[in-house]
């Protein structure tokens, strides 16, 4: 029922769509991944913006940076729907402290995502200034600033797309731990 089933070098293969109790599905490894890459594209840009300053690459790499936020705060809700869809499916954190840790860690990444880019549409909607996504208008813009609205991003944004940053570290860390100490077999549930 949520399988594809497609030939590969003369044999069957099924790609699931859901998560199971063992692995995740394709759609939650989709977004992962095309979420990381986005994420990767944000920060690397970021990066070059501080360590180049004002060049050719860094006006083209940060022009991408409120598209690529909308699109990534597209992708952030529908995963946490997905994975609300998936809750009872999904391949379990485990028990104890490193259980725990585990599901506070990946809340932590989930708050952040959804909170980091939120905060600069508000910001840009308070701005009074348009916006259009990759020639698309989402925001017409025209009317005085609202600095309720522009403030909180103002302060915080980019503060808290570092430690969004720093809690990506985290989870490539454990990953790592997951991978090469403990031997564990987690990796294989989001690689496939």
């Amino acid at each position: 029922m949520f399988e594809i089933r497609y030939q590969r070098r003369g044999r069957f293969m099924t790609m699931q769509l859901r998560d199971d109790g063992f692995r995740y599905g394709v759609v939650t490894r989709a977004l992962h991944w095309a979420m990381a890459l986005l994420l990767a594209w944000q920060f690397a840009g970021m990066a070059i913006k501080l360590t180049v300053g004002r060049a050719p690459i860094t006006a083209f790499w940060v022009g991408t940076h409120k598209g690529i936020g909308v699109i990534l705060l597209v992708l952030i809700v529908l995963r946490a729907l997905w994975g609300l869809y998936n809750m009872k499916t999904r391949p379990a954190h485990g028990g104890g402290f490193w259980g725990l840790a585990a599901r506070g860690g990946h809340l932590t990444l989930y708050l952040l995502m959804l909170i980091v880019p939120a905060l600069a549409l508000l910001r840009q909607y308070g701005s009074g200034k348009p916006l259009d996504v990759f020639g698309v208008r989402l925001i017409n813009g025209g009317w005085a600033e609202a600095p309720w609205m522009t403030a909180p991003a103002n302060a915080v944004h980019g503060l808290l797309a570092w430690v969004l940053l720093a809690a990506i570290a985290g989870h490539i860390l454990m990953v790592l731990v997951h991978r090469f100490i403990w031997k564990d077999g987690t990796t294989r549930r989001m690689i496939g």
